[in-house]
């Protein structure tokens, strides 16, 4: 019998406020503040506090939702869900349940197989737990409990079981941490768990409609992690469902070390958390007049741009992913375009894609570090769209622009390295470099002519790397010729 995965994801994005979701206290970086340094009585859950909802929170939650094209409730509520965890200081969680803030949104996703859309089930908001840390001791063990990560604006986004393999959940999951980067409400830092992926995995039989068993994969931090973990429970799995076995519904860690799942606890209902309506909070409402603001300063959508990028400016759909995978780079091509008119814009996304990419992996550096501006690299371009340089002294140029700061022109200038293309000049040098090695002549006019490309590079050392390349092609190929019909 034949399977097919059957997968949703859940979502959990902090999003950039400075302050929590419902008190005064600031958002820090847990990693590097000083354990309960950010704790107040509210989100501390001490009795007799009000929580107050954060306007910055929703209005990011608002921009998250518009641009998944979901339907936007005016009336949405808060609600407790009550469970007890060390790091949940009030023993319940206020989020959104029946009435959440948006629904029934999509997600475009590009595949090898072109493009899907993913639904979106619902988006909402809630707050952070704090973070456990566990001490195993000789003699005891022992956890520490932080709670500055408690109260923080979460948005939570959970989408139907629409994913079916792993390209597509790969690609979905970088899509969405894209999109929250480019709307400007999540930093994306996945090492630091400001964004979490839950994978609810199944299997059923390919062409039946009926959903499986699922279990739930929870916390998974990296891509790596999301789509190991997924693998691993789709093998898992299907030879449970070859030997006959059922599949138990419930919830997974996984261990990154050993590459495995394991159980955590039976898959909890609804009802098992008690959710009842948020007595401390109003209904949230979303004025007409807001959300209209919203959707206007809404930036161009990842997904938008990489159309656009491939029919503007011609660009393969490869390159246009690859250049849209991170806003900054978008914009840096983008702005090297504008500061390189007449150069094509393919070769621009091609230095970027290929020597700017090289450096950014060899140095370490981020894009916004590196010392060459889209105008300093336009310039660079220009001289080779001109003429002026030749592409392998537009590289060496390139090189000491990343490491010095100087400008293409400066380098040039002052090195000598401006295109030769004076016609005289090399065929002199092509025909010094064939005088000087009589050997390989012969053995080229024995029949060995792919040593013309040897040649071509003599030569090419004998003019400093500045000959026109095309010319010296074509005046190598022509005195060749003459001897060759000389010697016959």
């Amino acid at each position: 019998m034949q399977y097919e995965p059957v997968i949703g994801l859940e979502i959990h994005a902090e999003l950039l406020t400075r302050s929590k979701m419902f008190c005064g206290c600031p958002v820090v970086d847990f990693t590097q503040a000083p354990p309960n340094s950010a704790v107040c009585p509210v989100c501390a859950g001490m009795p007799g506090t009000l929580p107050v909802v954060n306007r910055q929170a929703v209005e990011l939650a608002l921009r998250v939702a518009l641009a998944l094209q979901c339907q936007i409730a005016p009336v949405s509520l808060f609600a407790r869900k009550n469970y007890f965890y060390p790091d949940l200081p009030k023993g319940y969680q206020i989020s959104q349940y029946e009435y959440p803030l948006a629904q029934h949104g999509k997600l475009p996703i590009q595949t090898a197989d072109g493009e899907r859309l993913i639904r979106i089930r619902r988006v909402h908001l809630e707050e952070d737990t704090g973070k456990l840390t566990h001490v195993i001791g000789e003699k005891e063990s022992y956890s520490l409990v932080d709670l500055n990560r408690a109260g923080v604006p979460l948005l939570e986004i959970v989408t139907e079981p629409d994913i079916h393999t792993l390209e597509e959940l790969r690609a979905f999951a970088e899509g969405m941490r894209h999109l929250l980067r480019v709307l400007g409400v999540n930093s994306g830092d996945m090492e630091k768990g400001v964004i979490r992926f839950e994978a609810n995995v199944s299997l059923r039989t390919v062409g039946s409609a009926e959903l499986g068993t699922r279990v739930e994969i929870k916390n998974l931090n990296s891509f790596r992690a999301l789509i190991r973990a997924t693998a691993y429970q789709i093998e898992q799995q299907m030879a449970a469902l070859q030997r006959g076995e059922t599949i138990e519904q419930e919830t997974l860690g996984w261990d990154d070390t050993s590459e495995m799942t394991f159980s955590q606890r039976s898959k909890e209902e609804a009802h098992d958390y008690r959710y009842f309506p948020e007595p401390d909070l109003p209904p949230l409402v979303v004025e007409h007049a807001w959300l209209e603001r919203v959707a206007a300063s809404l930036p161009e959508l990842p997904f938008a741009r990489l159309k656009r990028f491939q029919t503007q400016y011609g660009l393969s759909a490869e390159d246009a992913a690859l250049l849209i995978a991170e806003y900054l780079i978008a914009d840096y091509f983008e702005e090297t375009v504008q500061a390189a008119p007449g150069v094509a814009p393919r070769m621009i996304a091609s230095w970027i894609t290929g020597e700017l990419f090289a450096w950014l992996n060899q140095s370490g550096e981020r894009l916004e570090e590196i010392k060459v501006s889209p105008a300093g690299l336009g310039e660079l371009l220009r001289l080779v769209a001109q003429d002026e340089i030749n592409l392998n002294t537009a590289k060496t140029v390139l090189s000491e622009m990343l490491r010095t700061g100087r400008t293409a022109g400066q380098i040039v200038a002052e090195r000598g390295l401006k295109q030769i293309s004076d016609a005289d000049q090399i065929a002199r040098w092509v025909a010094r470099v064939l005088a000087e090695n009589p050997q390989e002549l012969k053995s080229y006019l024995s029949g060995k002519e792919t040593l013309i490309n040897w040649f071509f590079g003599q030569v090419m050392r004998l003019a400093g790397g500045r000959a026109d390349p095309q010319q010296l092609r074509q005046e190598l190929e022509k005195q060749l010729q003459s001897m060759k019909s000389n010697s016959s």
